[in-house]
């Protein structure tokens, strides 16, 4: 009998595919990743074939076999992540009837009032924790039943990203409860469809998926999908999870006390909870987590990450000619510029709603702000003020959480923000929390690598596979408490008395 010593993370996201081969400590033994495009037809829409994910899913299957020299017979199993709230439409062959409408599409602003509407705005947060939002797939599932009902006549299945690649891997129409959670049919506290919500919308339930959990095996590697990727008929393939879900798994927040910040494009303050609590205010996502049994409470900052890579676009070139000179990033010499500034940024504030805001104001409208500006600023004041305004907005989502009955002893950082010393050490000033990272920056893919762990045996439930799989840095300690709380505090006060002025600016019309 062969010794089962390698797992498979897929984790499918909006720019590439990325699969990962692991052994059983969290070692990564070989990695592949494929890019695809994306279609804007329109402003604010945004779609991608659901072809590309699984021609990317195949070849990088296949690389990190052939890389690594391992036999397939010795790959345990599968677990895939994904991009949520995509809308994958099937016919009766199980074949695509049009690119799917992905996360980041904004054409479903009527559809959210018809599902307010429909279900009623205390019932849709009682089931599906969250308010009528144009980014998940049910209102996506209206908009093509109100604008393409020939395609909607013929639509037999319906899938999120993942689940699509997991259909042509093994035959099978599934998901599982944490990608699930992100399409607002979903009954959150119970875990299973919501017969209330499906019934009132009239979308027939046929044409979903059977629901797991995210560590049970959903299906086998088929005859077909063994030919393209060279893995062994038979080999399980697992619920997986949500990009952010399997995130979390992969730094080890599996467990109440436990929570990471993600510092990318956008920023999400993510906690676990054995005991759901839902937001009335819908301020905040719960969702099903990665942990049979337990949920996730999500606050998610529009223009993270982005507020800084906008400021080095615009008025970093010098930095950037600098940085390549060095052969560093050019984020590596802003971070030093911001160092050398005291907190408060000298009384220079920023607000980070370059795209909106999502939490905690749930205002389209809201734009971004230099509160305090002054002539003896500098650009290092001004880089300084960027990144203690994103962490300011992080703090809201903490601080929301803490409402809700949510506790956290601690706080990982990821994504490139929180690749940054100084940034994790303004996150546990104002978070008053120790920072840690981890050693393995693989994230999602290491998570649902986890997930198959699990599912096939080797270890018995989630939080002892992340034990033996993920490793964390040392913390950094919380300094500085008092300072970032008068900054903070001042902060606090500015989106309340501009709120009216957004909506006035956004209708001026000159």
């Amino acid at each position: 009998m062969i010794d089962m010593k390698y797992v498979i993370g897929i984790d499918l996201g909006t720019s590439g595919t990325k699969t990962v081969l692991f052994d059983l400590n969290g070692t990564v033994i070989a990695s592949a990743t494929i890019e695809y495009p994306m279609y804007q037809p329109q402003n604010g829409w945004a779609e991608q074939d659901p072809d590309d994910w699984v021609s990317a899913g195949y070849q990088t299957i296949r690389a990190v076999i052939q890389k690594s020299g391992v036999s397939p017979k010795e790959i345990a199993g599968v677990g895939i992540s994904g991009q949520m709230h995509g809308l994958v439409m099937l016919d009766e062959n199980g074949n695509s009837l049009r690119r799917s409408i992905i996360w980041c599409d904004q054409r479903t602003a009527a559809e959210c009032v018809e599902i307010t509407e429909r279900v009623g705005y205390d019932r849709l947060i009682a089931i599906t924790a969250n308010p009528a939002l144009t980014g998940f797939t049910a209102s996506k599932i209206l908009w093509v039943r109100n604008n393409e009902p020939e395609v909607y006549a013929k639509c037999r299945h319906i899938l999120l990203p993942k689940d699509y690649l997991r259909y042509k891997l093994t035959g099978e129409f599934a998901t599982e409860v944490s990608d699930a959670s992100g399409m607002q049919l979903l009954d959150i506290p119970n875990r299973r469809w919501s017969d209330e919500v499906l019934k009132a919308l009239d979308i027939d339930a046929d044409l979903l998926g059977k629901v797991y959990e995210s560590p049970e095996i959903t299906g086998y590697i088929n005859e077909a999908a063994s030919q393209v990727t060279g893995l062994t008929v038979g080999t399980p393939v697992v619920g997986g999870a949500g990009d952010n879900a399997a995130a979390a798994v992969g730094v080890g927040v599996v467990a109440d006390g436990r929570a990471f910040t993600t510092i990318g494009t956008s920023g999400v303050v993510f906690a676990h909870t054995d005991n759901i609590s839902i937001d009335p205010k819908g301020r905040v996502h719960t969702f099903c987590c990665a942990v049979p049994g337990a949920w996730h409470v999500m606050g998610v900052v529009q223009s993270a990450g982005l507020s800084l890579q906008w400021f080095r676009n615009q008025f970093c070139q010098e930095e950037i000619a600098q940085a390549k000179q060095q052969k560093v990033d050019p984020y590596f010499l802003m971070d030093k510029m911001a160092a050398e500034i005291p907190i408060g940024s000298n009384r220079l504030l920023y607000l980070p709603y370059l795209m909106g805001e999502r939490t905690p104001h749930l205002d389209p409208d809201a734009r971004g702000v230099f509160f305090g500006l002054s002539a003896m600023h500098t650009k290092s004041d001004l880089i300084r003020s960027v990144m203690e305004g994103v962490t300011f907005a992080l703090t809201d989502c903490v601080n929301i959480l803490r409402e809700m009955g949510v506790r956290f002893n601690e706080m990982l950082a990821c994504g490139g923000g929180g690749s940054s010393s100084l940034w994790r050490e303004m996150l546990a000033g104002c978070f008053n929390l120790p920072v840690r990272t981890a050693k393995s920056k693989e994230g999602p893919a290491l998570g649902v690598a986890i997930l198959a762990a699990v599912g096939t045996g080797i270890y018995p439930d989630v939080p002892s596979a992340c034990k033996a799989m993920v490793s964390l840095n040392e913390p950094q300690l919380p300094a500085n408490v008092d300072s970032y709380k008068k900054a903070y505090d001042v902060y606090k006060t500015l989106y309340p008395v501009l709120k009216d002025s957004f909506k006035s600016l956004s209708a001026l019309s000159i």
